[in-house]
């Protein structure tokens, strides 16, 4: 396992990040929760990925007890906060009140007295940006976390932020965004204006949901127990857009490259991943731990320019490039 540093912090990250959106609290058990988290520490991922929405806050428990007894400076653990975690109107957001008490929370629930990365899961028009940076500032300094990080946020809202983290002095240092080589709306924008400003990405969905693994076959249903089929949370209604048929035949169109550069497709989606300098780690989910073991071999694979041009080739018709898609709440009008 290789590992990256995150923007230009001194904290690295390894480049595979197991993250359990879905999956922890979800569609596995705890007992195989458990087991993907083994298999990924034996594999040599040392970063963590959750968030306190994720399964009401399963995700945070069951990560927390599958890491108990592990060496605390020998891994990284990131959370994230904005999305409703309660019915009031401060449960959710990322105002003073819901980002000082909800980070307690997160923390009782992960077993930790700090995580490594806090992130702002989303943009929130509804709170000045200087009260939320402040905030988060004043987590930092309480050593509740190290670094902070936003997630989906477009290029102007990383900006301002950037601009009051250097007052505040609280080191503002990655931006998580969905970004795989069928969603590549942050090319054109966030990727610039993060390597500006010393922000690197953590990619989440670097196989569109499992799309780029090339189960999902055209004129066929989805795969029993896939993410496709899943109706506790949210992965069905996250896939609607890429489980179209026009994509599923682009995607079929790649296996070909993947064998010959002897690899299977989903290593070959993720090493596409890990070619952009910008991307530190590619976040990952797993229902099985055999998948960790598979897809951490992306990290041996050195991307040369000639099979990335045949993929983007392939994809071009269907792949997302427009920063606008970019998914981030709108200003209210």
């Amino acid at each position: 396992m290789r590992h990256r540093r995150l923007g230009r912090s001194g904290l690295h990250v390894s480049e595979i990040v197991y993250g359990n959106w879905i999956t922890h609290g979800g569609q596995i058990d705890e007992d195989a929760a458990r087991a993907c988290v083994r298999a990924a520490l034996d594999c040599g991922v040392t970063s963590f990925d959750t968030a306190d929405g994720y399964g009401f806050g399963a995700g945070e428990e069951i990560l927390g007890r599958a890491l108990a007894g592990e060496r605390r400076s020998g891994v990284e653990i990131f959370t994230k906060v904005y999305w409703p975690v309660g019915p009031g109107p401060n449960e959710r957001g990322l105002s003073r009140k819901h980002i000082m008490e909800t980070i307690d929370v997160s923390l009782r629930r992960l077993g930790t007295d700090h995580v490594d990365l806090y992130q702002a899961h989303r943009f929130d028009h509804g709170t000045p940006l200087e009260e939320t940076m402040t905030a988060f500032a004043d987590v930092v300094r309480a050593g509740k976390a190290l670094y902070i990080g936003v997630s989906e946020w477009r290029a102007e809202e990383i900006r301002a932020a950037q601009v009051l983290a250097r007052e505040l002095k609280v080191p503002l240092v990655s931006n998580q965004a969905r970004y795989s080589a069928l969603h590549r709306v942050i090319e054109a924008e966030v990727i610039p204006a993060c390597r500006s400003l010393g922000l690197a990405q953590l990619a989440f969905s670097p196989l569109a949901q499992g799309v780029l693994t090339g189960k999902y076959l055209p004129g066929r249903p989805p795969p029993p127990a896939s993410r496709a089929t899943d109706t506790k949370g949210f992965g069905g209604h996250f896939m609607e857009k890429v489980l179209r048929e026009d994509v599923l035949e682009c995607v079929q169109r790649l296996l070909p490259l993947a064998e010959e550069a002897g690899m299977p497709l989903p290593v070959l989606a993720l090493a596409w991943v890990l070619r952009e300098p910008n991307v530190a780690g590619a976040v990952i989910g797993a229902s099985r731990p055999e998948q960790l073991t598979a897809n951490a071999a992306a990290c041996d694979v050195d991307l040369d320019d000639d099979l990335k041009a045949a993929v983007d080739a392939v994809l071009a018709p269907v792949a997302l490039t427009d920063p606008a898609l970019t998914n981030s709440p709108p200003a209210p009008s």
